[in-house]
């Protein structure tokens, strides 16, 4: 079986969103990413809501 993408891009932000997210709490070095996973999760919260 054969893993497939999405092809709704707001559903794949926030998936990259999640495990960014989540990353973060285990390597402190990562943190430094913060205004980037900010507006990943706008972004992807508002193509989301407009079906994209």
């Amino acid at each position: 079986m054969k893993p497939t993408l999405t092809r709704n891009i707001g559903m794949l932000l926030l998936g990259i969103w999640l495990i960014l997210m989540n990353f973060v709490a285990f390597v402190p070095l990562v943190a430094s990413l913060g205004i980037l996973l900010n507006v990943l999760g706008v972004a992807a919260g508002v193509l989301i809501l407009i079906g994209r």
